[in-house]
Order: structure tokens, then sequence, then C-alpha cells
């Protein structure tokens, strides 16, 4: 059965849980929780609050599930739930977060390599937190989700041109803040 889920689509699985196989939604929760995460961190800047708004985006995704349109692609569905859900704690909570500036070190790993990746991460979390949201999402969908711009148009709820403009608009915006 393990085997059989692995190759199934996203869409395969929600027809399942459909028909009644409730059980089946936790592959789809493990396939896209870190993604989510990662997304949402992006968005709010908390790693800790962007698990809350994945559990809530989970939990909506859950619910409304016989809503949706199998014919359609999950993944820019559930993005979206993610994406209303981090724009909520936003409008809700207008504080700035702090990035995390911990440093896990591994045995046998070059230090200096691995603080140099971590600042530059650091930085580049920190200008994209300085950026407006509507420039920030598409910007981090597209580089560091590695959607597409159909996919991030889906997402957003945008025409693809738009996203392409914003794109291109955040990677001006992003240079000029990091350059600072």
């Amino acid at each position: 059965m393990y085997i059989k889920l692995t190759k199934m689509t996203d869409e395969e699985i929600v027809r399942q849980v459909q028909k009644g196989d409730k059980e089946i939604y936790a592959r789809l929760v493990k396939r896209y929780q870190d993604k989510l995460i990662r997304y949402a961190t992006y968005l709010v800047g908390d790693y800790h609050l962007a698990s809350d708004v994945v559990q809530e985006t989970f939990i909506k995704a859950y619910v409304n599930l016989n809503g949706f349109n199998v014919k359609k692609k999950f993944s820019s569905w559930i993005y979206r739930i993610a994406h209303n859900e981090a724009m909520n704690v936003l409008k809700k909570d207008k504080k700035v977060f702090p990035i995390d500036e911990q440093v896990e070190i591994e045995s046998g790993v070059n230090l200096e390599e691995e603080l140099i990746k971590k600042e530059l991460k650091t930085q580049t979390q920190s200008c994209l937190q300085q950026m407006p949201v509507i420039y920030r999402e598409p910007l981090s969908l597209y580089f560091l989700e590695d959607k597409t711009y159909e996919e991030i148009s889906d997402i957003l709820r945008i025409p693809t041109g738009t996203v392409g403009t914003r794109i291109n608009r955040a990677k001006v915006m992003m240079k000029k803040i990091c350059q600072k």
C-alpha cells in the first residue's frame, strides 16, 4: 500500500479522501507540510507563526476537500489556502517579526562556509521582509518554491502577466534593498 501511495498523484489521493478514505489525507500533509511552512515563513517572517498558519491551512483544506475540483492542481489550491491564512495573520498582527538567527553546527561541516550560507540566507530573508507583500509573494514562490508563473497565477489569483511584472519589479526592489 505504501508504494502505491507514493505513486499516487495529489488529485488521486484527494479522490480517495472524497470517497471516504480519510486516513490517506495524512499523505498530503506529509508531502506539503515542509514546503508550506517554508513558504509561510517567507511571508510572515516567523517559523512558529508559519507553523500555525500551515496547521490552519491543512484543517481548512480538509474541511473543504469535497469542494476541490480534482481536474485542477491540488498544489496550487493548498498554496492558495496557505497564502490566505498568512495574509490573515499579517492583517491581524501588523508587527515585524524577528528573524531567527540561530546557527546549527554539525560535525564535519565547514563552519565558515555554513556561516556564510546562514548570513546570506538571513540577509535574503531580511531584504524580503522589507518588501511589500505583493512583491514578496511571487518572488518567494518563484525562486524559493520553484513554482511556475502559471502556478503562481493560480495561487495568487492574478494574471500570469502580472506575475511576471511583479517578479521583475521585485528583483529590482530586492537589489536596491540588499545593496543598502
